[in-house]
């Protein structure tokens, strides 16, 4: 009697995860490479319960004021995501200042992507951005100290720039742009005596 050789069951994400959750150096839980990612590929979704951001403020006002965690991520001026709430394992990637993913923000979708190849067992993260306003307390912006341990770490998980310094810029680019359009130069700043 001859008998079927067995066949291999088909991979799927089950059988055969991209990555897995455990504790992580930088902070709390993070999320590994459990197997070689690709520079390209698109690894998770960031999904949770979708609100506005006056419901964001109004979750999360009574947080302790040194409690610098959530699971916020900014869709846009209209939308957050709050994966603290039907979140999944995108909530615990971590910052890294030498991040190896980035987030894609699709139909108001939010993505994680490998931006280069990610070996087994290498924790992954991204450039959280995190905006601020100048005029923001300094002790308040201290609790986004990073903690990531890359050679090219900045220290903090904030935007290199506030909000604020950006919207100026962005709107002497737009005048320099109008004045050329016009065919003359923008006024110089004045300067004060």
């Amino acid at each position: 009697m001859r008998h079927a050789q067995k066949t291999a069951k088909p991979t799927t994400a089950e059988s055969n995860p991209l990555y897995v959750v455990k504790r992580s150096k930088i902070h709390g839980r993070g999320v590994y490479a459990a197997r070689r990612i690709r520079s390209g590929t698109r690894i998770i979704e960031y999904v949770g319960d979708r609100i506005s951001h006056e419901e964001a403020d109004s979750r999360y006002e009574m947080k302790a004021d040194d409690d610098g965690h959530t699971f916020l991520f900014v869709v846009d001026d209209d939308l957050c995501i709050d994966a603290g709430v039907g979140g999944n394992p995108a909530r615990f990637i971590n910052h890294k200042c030498d991040a190896n993913c980035e987030t894609i923000i699709e139909g108001r979708r939010v993505f994680i992507e490998a931006i280069r190849t990610i070996q087994p067992g290498e924790e992954l993260g991204y450039d959280y951005q995190l905006t601020w306003e100048s005029t923001d307390d300094p002790d308040e912006l201290a609790l986004y100290a990073c903690r990531c341990g890359a050679a090219n770490c900045r220290e903090t998980m904030l935007d290199r720039e506030s909000i604020d310094a950006r919207k100026k810029k962005e709107k002497r680019a737009a005048a320099k742009k109008k004045a050329a359009a016009r065919g003359r130069k923008p006024a110089a700043k004045r300067k004060r005596a």
